[in-house]
């Protein structure tokens, strides 16, 4: 591939970790969906999602998770534990992790109390810890129900609720920048991965520019392997395709 023909922008290697957080995720009471999603979006974007974790609602291993992560990629994108309850630590969390106070944000507090003012509701102090976040982050705007997210250095903090991790996403979306678009064929072969596996390694050495993945299925009583070609080159996608194709034929 001629790279002298891309822009900057499409050079560039732009990565990206997750962080979900919560006890429930843990112990399986809450099943997660903004991983995936995000995944998704990501790639749409061209941005590389590298690493997830999922983490306790522990405010040190938190810190030290988003500290380890936002200095090894462009951006971290953190979901859950910025609700009005007591184990919403996360605000504390990445206060502790930037060194900086976690503060009421008074343009937060006004936004929040003009929104349950207009529903007629009180503003509680429960209501009002949906207000804090590091001293100098700016909003996530949530047009879903109003408590804002927050963005500090490359860190985005989002709600674990996925209608609103998902409307935040698409806010802050426009605001990234975008890497190299990944390409993505599949083909479903009848054959098992010990069948298939010797001449698919040598299709993923011939084909080095790609990568290669196998994802075994069974269905109706039937075993399958689905061969999955990704790569930022569009035609060796194609190339490594044709190749898969004529082993299937050949076997």
């Amino acid at each position: 591939m001629d790279t002298s023909t891309l822009t900057d922008a499409e050079n560039i290697n732009i990565t990206a970790a997750m962080l979900a957080i919560g006890d429930e995720l843990l112990s399986g009471r809450t099943k997660d969906k903004n991983i995936g999603y995000l995944a998704d979006t990501m790639t749409q974007a061209g941005i590389e999602l590298a690493e997830v974790r999922i983490v306790s609602d522990d405010g040190q291993k938190i810190a030290d998770a988003v500290n380890a992560l936002r200095s090894q990629y462009t951006y971290l994108f953190t979901s859950g534990g910025i609700g009005p309850t007591h184990d919403d630590i996360t605000a504390d969390a990445i206060s502790m992790a930037f060194g900086v106070e976690c503060i009421y944000d008074e343009a937060a507090m006004k936004l929040l109390a003009d929104h349950y003012a207009a529903r007629g509701v009180e503003f509680t102090p429960s209501r009002q810890r949906m207000a804090r976040m590091p001293q100098g982050a700016l909003h996530i705007h949530n047009p879903v129900s109003a408590a804002p997210g927050f963005h500090i250095d490359n860190v985005y903090v989002m709600a674990g609720v996925p209608s609103v991790f998902q409307a935040m996403l698409a806010g802050i979306l426009p605001e990234l920048k975008k890497g190299r678009k990944l390409f993505s064929k599949s083909v479903i072969s009848s054959h098992g991965e010990g069948v298939i596996g010797t001449e698919l390694a040598q299709i993923q050495l011939q084909y080095d520019q790609t990568m290669i993945g196998s994802y075994p299925k069974f269905q109706n009583n039937k075993f399958s392997t689905e061969l999955v070609v990704r790569s930022h080159d569009e035609a060796e996608v194609d190339k490594a395709i044709d190749a898969i194709n004529t082993m299937l034929l050949r076997l």
